[in-house]
């Protein structure tokens, strides 16, 4: 029998992709994240849409505080190279913002797409569906995660190669999200980078376009 949902529900599903926050180092708490709430962001995860019901995803949990000494190394060489992309007062500001909580997350989540070697059913004319995919994964993690009044953090300031070599990951999985997990002091009203003046919000009329171009 189909499950259906109230307008309450609709208004709390709303609240939570409202209120959902990219944390960083600066708020999280030492505070353990239990195995049990752990397996419940990893459930979600696995309920995420997949092209050709493939689930091209792979999970490894992080709490060795070796093997995040490791990894914080390679966003601190990244880290250099992209600041050096920006200039003037872009440059600056960089510098101020904390953008990674690598060390002060109690979790650490490395999330892989495992392709698949024969044809993939919806993926044979867009091959990055498989990618979306575990993308899609991430996200259903996340808001869960807020749900629970869990803070995430996505480092995309990091070496792929270098994760994929500190943890010993098979050849052909490549590096999709590398998530900090933890109890938070607060989640923020708004955005951060909103907050910082780095970029303004996009409203629909800046994006929407009907029938074309």
């Amino acid at each position: 029998m189909s499950q259906s949902f109230s307008l309450n529900d609709s208004h709390l599903l709303m609240d939570i992709m409202r209120l959902r926050r990219d944390v960083r180092g600066n708020h999280f708490l030492p505070t353990p994240v239990d195995d049990s709430v752990l397996d419940k962001l990893l459930e979600a995860a696995l309920h995420a849409p997949s092209v050709g019901y493939s689930q091209p995803w792979q999970f490894v949990v992080i709490r060795s505080d070796k093997v995040k000494q490791q990894v914080q190394q390679s966003f601190l060489q990244a880290n250099i190279a992209g600041q050096a992309q920006f200039t003037g007062d872009k440059n600056a500001q960089y510098s101020k913002l904390k953008l990674e909580g690598i060390l002060e997350a109690p979790v650490n989540l490395a999330v892989f797409y495992q392709p698949q070697s024969t044809p993939v059913l919806g993926q044979t004319s867009m091959p990055d569906m498989g990618r979306f995919s575990v993308v899609c994964a991430i996200q259903n993690l996340w808001l869960m995660a807020r749900s629970l009044n869990i803070g995430v953090g996505w480092v995309s300031i990091i070496d792929p190669n270098a994760v994929k070599q500190i943890l010993n990951a098979p050849e052909q999985s490549e590096l999709i999200g590398y998530l900090c997990i933890g109890y938070v002091d607060e989640f923020l009203d708004e955005p951060e980078l909103k907050t910082a003046g780095w970029e303004q919000q996009k409203v629909i009329d800046d994006v929407l376009f009907k029938d074309s171009f």
